[in-house]
């Protein structure tokens, strides 16, 4: 269930023009944004990362979304994208501080294996100052993802507000 919320998750913010979508506001590194009404509200966060290391020729957007679905009764849902395909079976590890979480992967995406999860990282992520993403394309090329966490806790209050979500 969690995978098919994320699809329709990555399927609504890929068909959200910047014109359709409410920007909340920008927190430092991270953006706040919502659209929809009612059971279709969805607000989320999102970043870039600062830094990206890994032996690749090409590689697609690179960003983290923390999102809610209060319709469907989901919060704090993260979700890493690569910018390319990862490696099939592989897991994705996040370090935050002393904190480490490994994440599923399917296609170019990452996410928590459970809403315990989900709260964690962004227990986490809201309480640190940088966060590293690290995984393996289909082809083997490993990188690393570095993202700052400035202005999150601020972005994520926007979203919780926005959304009606403590």
């Amino acid at each position: 269930m969690k995978f098919f919320v994320t699809a329709v998750v990555s399927v609504v913010l890929l068909a959200v023009s910047p014109v359709a979508a409410k920007q909340l506001g920008s927190f430092k590194d991270w953006s706040a944004n919502a659209e929809g009404k009612g059971k279709s509200l969805t607000c989320w966060i999102y970043s870039e990362p600062v830094k990206d290391e890994g032996k690749y020729t090409k590689r697609g957007q690179i960003y983290s979304l923390v999102t809610h679905l209060p319709g469907e009764k989901v919060t704090n849902q993260v979700q890493f994208t690569a910018g390319y395909t990862l490696k099939k079976g592989s897991a994705v590890q996040v370090v935050i501080g002393k904190r480490k979480f490994e994440l599923f992967t399917s296609g170019d995406s990452a996410w928590a294996r459970n809403k315990k999860d989900d709260a964690n990282i962004v227990r986490a992520m809201r309480s640190g100052a940088k966060m590293i993403v690290t995984g393996v394309s289909s082809r083997g090329t490993k990188t690393k993802d570095t993202y700052s966490l400035s202005g999150i806790s601020a972005a994520h209050k926007a979203i919780g507000k926005a959304c009606k979500v403590k």
